[in-house]
């Protein structure tokens, strides 16, 4: 597969129909993100594909507004399909900017152990939304409570998301959540990102593998994600219609908390 994608990449860039490729190249003895271009052609050869966890899209929504004018090619699985539909739904990429390379999806994120503890204090890694649905409202709340308390509030979730491109977020404004706190206040932090992924999580899993306090995010972002397919009838992804939960216009003018 790699020579494969290494030869089409080359003809790509040779003949002009990308600029750049973003993909990824061995530095280190690691997968990193690399953008191959037609001036280090020779850099090609040393392309490589994997299951290494980066947000692809995200890079590439950097570039473009780097770039103005420059085309994009990146490879792209079934979820990094999902993700350029919602970034270009949201009008974060022109898709006349992006050429794609189809690749066979990787092998799926490692499935994490979940220990005693947590089976009986939290949530468990992959947990049934039904299941949980069939707890009474009092223990699935001490539950969550219990996995957003570890929280140290390092933003790795947010910033690694492919299909988080807010200029201002959220999450830094001491009126929604306040800072110099850790934990952050619970479960604030936490359910303003939940709200913020109903009908844009593409439930790639890069969130939770990024998570040192191992909170289940996958988890809380599908149910949001089941609550606005239930209600709306809308499938993040699914096509290039916005989420029905863009009320709020273009600009937003966060007012301070009444005191």
């Amino acid at each position: 597969m790699d020579q494969e994608m290494i030869k089409q990449v080359r003809e790509w860039l040779e003949q002009g129909v990308v600029d750049l490729f973003l993909a990824y190249r061995i530095t280190d003895g690691h997968p990193l993100p690399h953008v191959f271009t037609r001036d280090s052609i020779g850099e090609v050869n040393e392309l490589v594909v994997g299951s290494a966890l980066y947000p692809l899209e995200k890079i590439a929504w950097q570039l473009v507004r780097l770039h103005p004018e420059a085309t994009v090619g990146l490879p792209v699985q079934e979820g990094d399909q999902r993700a350029l539909k919602v970034l270009q739904a949201w009008n974060q990429i022109e898709e006349r900017r992006i050429k794609v390379l189809p690749v066979a999806a990787a092998p799926s994120l490692q499935e994490k152990v979940t220990g005693n503890v947590k089976k009986a204090l939290g949530i468990a890694f992959h947990a049934d939304l039904r299941d949980l649905d069939r707890l009474e409202p009092w223990e699935r709340f001490s539950r969550w409570m219990y996995e957003f308390q570890k929280c140290i509030k390092c933003y790795g979730c947010r910033n690694i998301c492919p299909v988080c491109f807010c200029t201002e977020c959220s999450l830094e404004n001491a009126d929604l959540v306040g800072t110099g706190r850790l934990p952050p206040e619970v479960p604030l932090f936490h359910l303003v990102r939940a709200v913020h992924m109903a009908g844009r999580c593409i439930d790639c899993g890069l969130c939770e593998e990024a998570c040192p306090a191992e909170i289940p995010l996958r988890v809380l972002y599908r149910k949001v994600n089941e609550i606005v397919k239930e209600v709306f009838g809308y499938e993040t992804g699914a096509g290039s219609n916005l989420s029905p939960l863009n009320l709020l216009g273009k600009e937003v003018t966060l007012e301070p908390k009444p005191i």
